[in-house]
């Protein structure tokens, strides 16, 4: 596993956890919700019901997380983030480049950005620097 897959996948289990405590639900829950919801959101069509019909989970529960992760736009800025919106069809990565440049547009979502804030200081590139590090060893 690369650096950044191994990044992305932290960031997801971060923002299920999340999701998940805020809810009240099992974060296994989020995490599949959240899979099915990025799955489905390049594809033509309602992601929820996409999403329900995949998975069985309800539609009540997939709308909630998506409201959590801020809505449609932040379900775009999150997949271009975990990397499977570029060239893939779905929506475009933020125009800024970089790392920068992804937090900008999780940022403006209202929740994705404030999750990966783990320490609360209102800035979550300290955070995400320190996940890179865990991953290369050296906390």
């Amino acid at each position: 596993m690369g650096l950044f897959d191994g990044i992305a996948g932290s960031l997801e289990t971060q923002a299920a956890e999340a999701i998940a405590a805020k809810m009240g639900i099992d974060p296994s829950l989020a995490a599949t919700a959240i899979a099915a919801l990025t799955k489905n959101h390049p594809i033509p069509g309602d992601t929820v019901q996409q999403s329900a019909q995949q998975t069985g989970i309800s539609t009540d529960v997939l709308s909630q997380v998506l409201s959590h992760i801020g809505g449609e736009g932040g379900l775009g800025a999150l997949v271009g983030a975990l990397g499977g919106a570029a060239g893939q069809g779905g929506a475009a990565a933020p125009a800024e480049g970089g790392l920068s440049g992804i937090l900008a547009g999780l940022g403006g979502m209202g929740g994705v950005a404030s999750m990966l804030d783990r320490d609360g200081d209102g800035n979550p590139l300290n955070d995400i620097a320190g996940m890179a590090g865990s991953f290369l060893g050296k906390k």
